[in-house]
């Protein structure tokens, strides 16, 4: 119910009580551009984070991948650390995934426009399966 109180254009689908997909566009800053996020969350498997437009993405000059994700082709974000349970299913979405990938986003246009990436976090494999063993 927060989802559709606080984006009351965004697109809810749920396949049962354990799993939910939210898409819905953003804007990051007044400046920024849009952008379409999918959210989607299997008990189970937590919850994952997916820009879907635009793709692919725009890469800063000389870089060929970007940056703090955990699937370049996916464009699956990397919002929060699994291992220091940053994040778990009794926390409200619009008060973390949500703003946390706007955050992203944010900080992505900084680093197509520089080339260095200021949105900080932890270096880790971008093969998602590795990463999930610790979700």
């Amino acid at each position: 119910m927060a989802l559709k109180s606080f984006f009351p254009g965004s697109k809810i689908s749920r396949k049962s009580d354990f799993e939910i997909k939210w898409t819905h566009t953003v804007k990051p800053t007044p400046l920024s551009e849009c952008y379409t996020l999918l959210l989607h969350y299997k008990k189970g498997e937590g919850a994952k984070v997916y820009v879907v437009s635009p793709k692919p993405l725009q890469l800063a000059k000389g870089k060929t991948r970007l940056p703090h994700v955990y699937s370049h082709a996916e464009q699956r974000l990397c919002l929060y650390y699994p291992n220091d349970d940053e994040w778990n299913s009794s926390m409200l979405y619009i008060k973390t995934l949500i703003p946390w990938a706007c955050e992203w986003l944010m900080h992505y246009e900084i680093w197509v426009g520089t080339g260095e990436w200021k949105g900080g976090g932890i270096e880790h494999n971008e093969n998602p399966d590795e990463n999930e063993k610790s979700e």
